[in-house]
């Protein structure tokens, strides 16, 4: 018999010579999607549910037990990891209308046996804890929520109904993995800021707070490779003397060692109307030593364009400030009660007052609300006239003086809120519009002050000294910027400052033109970067060009003085001044470095677009100043990097476990 079986082996391999080992054949049932085998034993497996944990043989030494009976704990509704799932899912059904049941597997079923799959249960996900920590941070950031909602008994209980086997976190957890997740962001934003071209210019927001601390808001404006402006916000440093002189250039030196800025800056701009003159000079050395040979730092600029029309706006609503009252009680009069309002609504309709605008109380801490409601108010002072007599509770209406002077109040206000609101619903405003919006500001104040009506000439007084300051500290930031636009060069300069500055405007001429050949000189002192050996032997005439620039250097013209000799370019509205850069940056190679960089300096120094409008300067809320500064700089900064992905699930997913 052994002989029978050698030879009957023997005959097989004969056949068979080059037959492979027999390999295991891969599972294929949909059920490996809800189980894992383990071994128990070295002759004992057992299939583990991945919902329920419970367990089920599935082979003892040679013996296999098959998969009908885990089909059945996955089919027949047994599992109750599954069970929640099916209720879940069958709930949404209803919700959509759908009414359709799918029909569970059973072994008698018609259906055949090879067609049968569990496509219709809802697959099994692993619980992550970590990954569930890391949204929770992702969560409080986006949306702001204070770190001690995952301390609230009703957050606990509502993650706990999601997945009871979430392990609760502190407060001191979450702090942590909000930091790691803002840790994480920055190394990304530090990685795309190592990519930019240009030189960085730099803006300082400075908020307080009822603790007398201060919050410096430092944001990065450049132009990247693909010639696009954009910012962002980098710091948020607490400075517990924000009064001091030496607080802003204390945030200012963190900032450049913290990002390696050293050599990159371009300019500063500060948005706080109170930032001292020291303040300024102080920074200027830094700037400097930090940035050889960038006009002596002369691109230290004291105030930004929103800051100074919203000094302006505060000039006109406090001169005004008696006559804004009696409108804002007369609207108050209006709109706090119902029955007032409507008989407002039926005098208007009687008087067929053709204004469609609508009666609205203003936020006095936002200067464009008040602005509004004055607009309203005066477009309906008829209905205001006759409101007397049509309404008894109505007492003290505004006089004729009154409207005259909310009249002369909207003239003046209404360029500066036009301007703002450029700032607040453009993404990347042009210097260049806004030397025009301040240069015309000027010419209206001027004719306002020879008028014939004393109000009106006593507002515009004290609103053209600080334009006048303004232009004395910033125009030749603004002035360089219109430079870089081929459609005005130095001619609008020119046109302008004769303008502006009558019989001196030749000498103010000449310190732009002055500056900008100097900056094109700095930047011409800065060696190009050496070319590769690939690039060199590609042709083999970089000796030849060498050779050129040798010979015939000294009788052409620098690149900026060729450009500004070249004929102005149309003057259409619809021209994209860094598109042209990039189209002509190989004819002017040094000249549009130097355009990028001018070009990338903001007009607005505020933290977010929409404190264009405030009145005063922004106040940090108690909770923040209640957590400590590398907290606060956290949210702050990662949530903005969050937001500006657009997708905050792009966000890297690794977060560093904090210790409680």
């Amino acid at each position: 018999m052994e002989t029978s079986l050698e030879v009957y082996n023997d005959d097989i391999e004969m056949r068979s010579p080059e037959r492979q080992p027999i390999k295991r054949r891969k599972k294929k049932s949909m059920v490996w999607e809800h189980f894992t085998v383990e071994t128990i034993e070295p002759d004992l497996r057992r299939a583990f549910c991945k919902g329920c944990n419970q367990s089920f043989a599935y082979s003892n030494g040679t013996k296999v037990a098959g998969t009908s009976h885990l089909k059945r704990h996955i089919a027949k509704g047994t599992c109750p990891a599954l069970i929640h799932a099916h209720a879940h899912e069958n709930e949404n059904e209803n919700e959509n209308g759908n009414n359709n049941m799918t029909t569970p597997y059973t072994p008698k079923s018609e259906t055949p046996r090879r067609r049968y799959r569990t496509h219709n249960i809802t697959p099994y996900v692993s619980f992550d804890q970590d990954k569930c920590r890391h949204e929770i941070a992702k969560m409080i950031i986006m949306h702001d929520y204070p770190l001690h909602m995952v301390e609230h008994p009703g957050f606990i209980s509502f993650v706990k109904s999601l997945q009871p086997h979430f392990d609760n976190v502190s407060f001191n957890n979450v702090q942590g993995d909000c930091v790691a997740t803002y840790l994480a962001e920055k190394q990304n934003v530090l990685k795309s800021l190592e990519a930019i071209p240009g030189r960085f210019c730099l803006t300082l927001d400075l908020w307080t707070s009822k603790l007398t601390l201060g919050y410096v808001f430092i944001t990065l404006h450049f132009i990247n490779s693909d010639w696009k402006i954009q910012k962002k916000l980098v710091n948020v440093l607490m400075e517990p003397y924000p009064e001091s002189d030496e607080a802003l250039s204390l945030a200012v030196a963190n900032c450049v060692s913290e990002w390696g800025l050293e050599g990159k800056l371009f300019s500063v701009t500060f948005n706080h109307q109170r930032a001292s003159k020291t303040s300024a000079e102080n920074i200027r050395p830094l700037i400097c030593i930090k940035n050889p040979g960038i006009l002596d730092g002369q691109l230290v600029i004291g105030n930004c364009v929103a800051r100074t029309f919203s000094g302006l706006a505060k000039d006109v609503l406090d001169k005004g400030k008696d006559v804004i009252k009696k409108i804002r009680d007369s609207v108050k009069h209006v709109k706090t009660s119902e029955s007032h309002e409507e008989r407002f609504v039926e005098l208007k309709e009687q008087l067929q007052v053709p204004s469609d605008k609508v009666l609205s109380l203003d936020d006095q801490t936002q200067w464009n609300t008040t602005y509004k409601m004055l607009v309203a108010a005066s477009e309906l002072k008829e209905v205001f006239y006759c409101l007397e007599t049509a309404d008894p509770d109505y007492k003290q209406p505004p006089s004729a003086e009154n409207w005259r002077h909310v009249e002369a109040l909207c003239t003046f206000l209404k360029p500066l809120f036009e301007a703002a609101s450029t700032l607040q619903s453009t993404e990347n405003p042009s210097a260049v519009t806004f030397f025009h919006e301040v240069w015309k500001t000027q010419s209206d104040l001027s004719r306002a002050i020879g008028g014939d009506e004393p109000y009106v000439a006593g507002i515009a007084k004290i609103m053209k000294e600080k334009v006048d300051k303004y232009w004395r500290d910033c125009s030749l930031v603004l002035a360089m910027a219109v430079v870089m636009d081929p459609r005005f060069k130095m001619k609008l300069v020119e046109f302008s400052f004769s303008k502006i500055f009558g019989e001196d405007a030749g000498k103010n001429v000449k310190t732009v033109d002055d500056g900008i050949h100097e900056l094109f000189t700095e930047y011409m002192a800065v060696p190009s970067p050496p070319q590769s050996e690939k690039s060199e032997k590609a042709d083999g005439l970089s000796d030849f060009d060498t050779y050129i620039m040798e010979t015939t250097g000294k009788d052409l013209k620098s690149e900026l003085d060729q450009y500004l000799d070249e004929t102005l370019l149309p003057r259409v509205q619809e021209f994209d001044v860094l598109d042209w850069w990039k189209q002509n940056k190989l004819k002017f190679p040094t000249l549009s470095k130097m355009a990028r960089d001018i070009l990338s300096v903001p007009v607005s120094a505020a933290a977010f677009v929409d404190h264009v409008f405030d009145v005063e300067p922004r106040e940090m809320d108690e909770y923040k100043t209640s957590l400590r500064p590398e907290t606060v700089e956290a949210l702050i900064c990662a949530r903005e990097w969050l937001l500006e992905s657009g997708d905050a699930s792009s966000s890297s997913a690794a977060v560093v476990k904090s210790e409680a």
